[in-house]
């Protein structure tokens, strides 16, 4: 029996390459740049916590396909329930594959997944600075401790 993708991946499984390296260089790009300007790390950083990904796309737009569908199922015409059967059907899909109809344009438009987002987001703390206590000389259990408090900052 096959196995589904991890969650974490299967978005950039379903990915073309070259839109995956596309973003993947946008990354680099960004988090060069920023390490060439620190002052302004914290304004990214920002900006990335208002970043929609993937994930938070889909569910936005299946929702309100679905709900102007069942809204003009109900009163204008039933054939427009139609819409939600298969925006659900879809999602359903993307939940188990990681891919659906929308999942290559949103893609190429340039929408990450949440790890893309949290790797730019880590990079950038890490140049700021944000993780260097974690390098102290402490026990285990306690550089672990701090490890955990860095990305949680």
């Amino acid at each position: 029996m096959p196995t589904l993708p991890a969650t974490t991946t299967r978005v950039r499984r379903s990915t073309a390459d070259r839109v995956n390296r596309r973003i993947e260089d946008r990354i680099e790009r960004d988090v060069t740049f920023f390490a060439e300007h620190p002052d302004r790390i914290d304004q990214r950083l920002r900006e990335l916590e208002q970043e929609w990904d993937t994930e938070r796309v889909l569910e936005a737009n299946a929702a309100t396909l679905a709900l102007g569908g069942t809204v003009l199922g109900i009163l204008e015409d039933r054939r427009f329930l139609a819409l939600p059967v298969v925006v659900t059907a879809f999602l359903l899909q993307h939940a188990l594959q990681g891919w659906c109809p929308p999942v290559p344009l949103l893609r190429r438009r340039g929408f990450r997944t949440e790890n893309e987002i949290d790797r730019e987001r880590y990079a950038l703390k890490a140049v700021r600075g944000d993780f260097r206590i974690v390098a102290e000389k402490a026990a285990a259990r306690r550089r672990a401790d701090m490890a955990l408090d860095a990305v949680r900052a």
